[in-house]
C-alpha cells in the first residue's frame, strides 16, 4: 500500500483513490500514535517513580516559563524586550557595585546628606513651639489649642491660598468650607460601618454614588461605592477584576495592561494583590499605544486600564479603542477619572466639548468601571472618592464577606472597616450645594484658565514645549534649553509648587479655582526664571527636587533613590 501511494499526486486523484489514500494516512497516524503510547507505557514501567515525577516537574516548568517568555517578546517586541533585559541586568550589576565597601560608604554619605536636607525642611525644631512627644499631664484648654492652631497655620509653606500650588488644594470657596465644617460637626462621631445607627448617612452615601453614576452616564444596572480617595478606588477596581477573573475564568496568575502614564495607584494595587502589570509605551499623542495593548492580551489578562486624563500630562487615553478591545476579548476595562473628576464629566454639559471630544464613560459598552475623586474637582473634603461599576456582579467582586467569625457575620464593601461618616456628609453637602450650575461654571473657569496658560506658553515661551495636546485642567511642559527641575526649584522659593515629572523631565500644573486667575503671574515667573537659568548656564539638576526626580529614571542610581524615598517617608513620622 505504501509503495502504491508513494509517487501519486493527490491533485490528480479521483474520489475513490482519494478515499483510499485518506484511509491509508489515517491508519498510518494511528500506528505512529500507538507506537508513541507503547513507548510511554514502557517508560513508565521501567523508570523509577521519582525520576518520572522529576521529569514531569521539569518539563512543566520549561513549558510554563517558555510560554511566559514568548508572550513577553510577542507583546513588547524583540528590541524592547532586549532593552528591558539589559536594564534589569544593569540594575542588578550596579546594585552589587553599590554594595561594595568603597562605593557603599560614598553612597551612604550622599544618601544621608539628602535625608538631612529633607529632615531640615520637614521637621520643626523651633523653641517657640510646644512639643507633645507624650501626652501632656494636664489637658490643654481650648484657648491653648487654638493658639497652637494659629502657630501651625502661620508656618512657612507653599502659597496655596493664593493659587500657587498645582492641584493638592481643591478649594470650593469659604462658604463651602463653612458648610463642610457644619456637616463635620453634625456627623463627627458617625461611622458608615453602622448604617442602622446612622440611617441618614447611608442615604447620603447612596445619593452621592447615584449622582456620580448619572454624571458618567451609567446604565440602569450601574452601581458603586464610596472610598477614601483615588488610590483606594484604583485598588478596589483591581481587586474586583482579580476576583472576577478568578471566579469567572479560573485565572490564578492575573495580569493588568495599562499605559506608562497610569497612576501609581495601579502599581500599588498590583504590588498588594500579586498581579503582574504590563506598562504600555506611549504613542506620539502621549496615549497608551494600542498596538502594545493588543499584543499583550493573553488568557491571564484580567483588566485593561486607561486614564481620562492621566496625571502626568493631562492627556485622555484612547478609551474608545480600549472599549472595542475589551469587548472583543471579553476583558473588563477600567477608566481612571480620579483627576478628571467633575471636569471631564462636565465638559459637554458646560459647552466646552467640541465634536472631536473623546468618549470615555459608560456610554462606551466596553467600559466596566470608573473611578472619580469627589475631593478633587467635586470640591468635597479630602478623603472622598467614588468607584463605579457597570453591574452588581463586578461591584460584589470587591466585597469581603466572612460568615464564620465568632463576632458575627461580617461584610465590608471597601478596604476599610470603619469609615468616617463626617467626610461623606461633607461630600453630600458640597454636591447638593454647588449643584449642576455650580459645577458647570467651575468647569468653565478652570478649563478656560488651563487652556489660556497652554496657549501663553506656546506663544510666548519658546524655551518650553507643551507635552501633547491637553484639553482639560492639567498642562505639562518640558524644555530642550533649560533644566526644568532647576526652574521648579526657583519657583518654589517664590511660593509656587509645580509637580515634577520624569521620563521626560518636565513640570505640570493642575489648575484649580484658586490658580485659574493667577496665570499671567505664573507666566511672568516662568519667563523670569528661564532668563536667570540661561544667564547662569544651568545644565544639571542641582536642587533637592531635581535630585529626587532627576535620578529616578537612571539605571545606576535607582537603588539610591529608593532609599531617599523611604527616608523621606520615615521623616514624616519624626518629632
Amino acid at each position: 500500500m505504501a509503495a502504491e501511494f508513494r509517487n501519486i499526486d493527490i491533485r490528480t486523484m479521483g474520489m475513490s483513490e482519494l478515499r483510499d489514500y485518506s484511509e491509508y494516512m489515517t491508519t498510518l497516524v494511528f500506528m505512529m500514535v500507538g507506537y508513541e503510547v507503547m513507548e510511554l507505557i514502557e517508560y513508565i514501567k521501567t523508570e523509577s517513580k521519582v525520576n518520572i515525577l522529576k521529569n514531569i516537574i521539569f518539563y512543566h516548568l520549561v513549558l510554563k516559563y517558555s510560554v511566559k517568555i514568548l508572550r513577553h517578546i510577542y507583546g513588547y517586541g524583540v528590541i524592547k524586550s532586549v532593552k528591558q533585559l539589559y536594564t534589569m541586568i544593569a540594575k542588578w550589576i550596579f546594585n552589587i557595585i553599590l554594595s561594595l565597601p568603597p562605593a557603599k560608604k560614598q553612597v551612604n554619605k550622599e544618601v544621608q546628606k539628602a535625608l538631612d536636607s529633607i529632615e531640615d525642611t520637614l521637621v520643626i525644631r523651633d523653641p517657640n513651639f510646644r512639643y507633645f512627644n507624650e501626652l501632656p499631664q494636664h489637658g490643654l484648654s481650648n484657648d491653648e489649642i487654638f493658639d497652637e492652631f494659629e502657630k501651625y497655620s502661620g508656618m512657612k509653606h507653599n502659597d496655596w491660598e493664593n493659587g500657587k500650588v498645582s492641584g493638592a488644594v481643591y478649594h470650593g470657596g469659604k462658604e463651602l468650607i463653612y458648610l463642610q465644617a457644619k456637616a463635620f460637626e453634625k456627623y463627627c462621631v458617625s461611622n458608615q460601618l453602622h448604617p442602622d445607627a446612622f440611617p441618614g448617612l447611608r442615604k447620603m452615601e447612596s445619593e452621592v454614588v447615584s449622582m456620580c453614576l448619572n454624571l458618567f452616564n451609567a446604565p440602569e444596572t450601574g452601581c458603586g461605592t464610596s472610598s477614601s480617595g483615588g488610590t483606594e478606588s484604583l485598588l478596589l477596581a483591581c481587586l474586583s477584576a482579580k476576583m472576577f477573573g478568578k471566579k469567572q475564568k479560573g485565572i490564578t496568575e492575573p495580569e493588568i495592561i495599562a499605559p506608562e502614564t497610569v497612576h501609581a495607584g495601579i502599581d500599588k494595587a498590583c504590588y498588594y494583590f500579586g498581579i503582574k502589570l504590563h506598562k504600555v509605551p506611549l504613542n506620539k499623542y502621549f496615549q497608551g499605544d494600542m498596538r502594545y495593548f493588543k499584543r499583550l492580551i493573553n488568557s491571564n489578562t484580567i483588566l485593561l486600564v486607561g486614564s481620562a486624563p492621566n496625571f502626568p500630562h493631562g492627556i485622555i487615553d484612547d478609551i474608545e479603542a480600549l472599549s472595542k478591545l475589551a469587548l472583543k476579548y471579553k476583558i473588563p476595562l477600567h477608566v481612571d477619572c480620579c483627576l478628571g473628576s467633575f471636569i471631564v464629566s462636565y465638559m459637554e454639559r458646560a459647552g466646552l466639548a467640541g465634536k472631536s471630544f473623546p468618549k470615555f464613560d459608560f456610554r462606551l459598552p466596553g467600559v466596566t468601571s470608573i473611578s472619580c475623586d469627589t475631593h478633587k474637582y467635586g470640591f468635597a473634603p479630602k478623603g472622598s472618592s467614588i468607584i463605579m461599576y457597570r453591574n452588581e456582579e463586578l461591584r460584589s467582586s470587591q466585597y469581603y464577606v466572612s460568615t464564620d467569625w465568632i463576632g458575627g457575620l461580617y461584610g465590608s464593601p471597601t478596604l476599610s472597616g470603619s469609615r468616617p461618616g463626617a467626610l461623606m456628609a461633607g461630600c453630600w453637602t458640597t454636591m447638593v450645594k454647588l449643584g449642576d450650575d455650580g459645577y458647570k461654571q467651575t468647569c468653565r473657569d478652570i478649563v478656560g484658565g488651563a487652556q489660556y496658560f497652554k496657549q501663553k506658553i506656546m506663544d510666548n515661551i519658546p524655551e518650553l514645549q507643551v507635552i501633547g495636546d491637553p484639553i482639560l485642567s492639567v498642562v505639562a511642559f518640558e524644555s530642550n534649553e533649560v533644566n526644568v527641575y532647576d526652574l521648579g526649584d526657583l519657583l518654589s522659593k517664590k511660593g509656587w509648587h509645580l509637580s515634577a515629572l520624569q521620563n521626560p523631565p518636565a513640570l505640570h500644573v493642575a489648575f484649580t479655582v484658586l490658580s485659574a486667575d493667577k496665570i499671567d503671574e505664573l507666566i511672568n515667573e516662568l519667563q523670569v526664571g528661564i532668563k536667570q537659568l540661561k544667564e547662569n548656564g544651568s545644565t544639571a539638576a542641582k536642587g533637592d527636587t531635581a535630585q529626587v526626580y532627576g535620578t529616578a529614571g537612571s539605571v545606576s542610581t535607582g537603588a539610591v533613590v529608593n532609599r531617599i524615598i523611604e527616608g523621606f517617608i520615615d521623616t514624616l513620622y519624626k518629632v
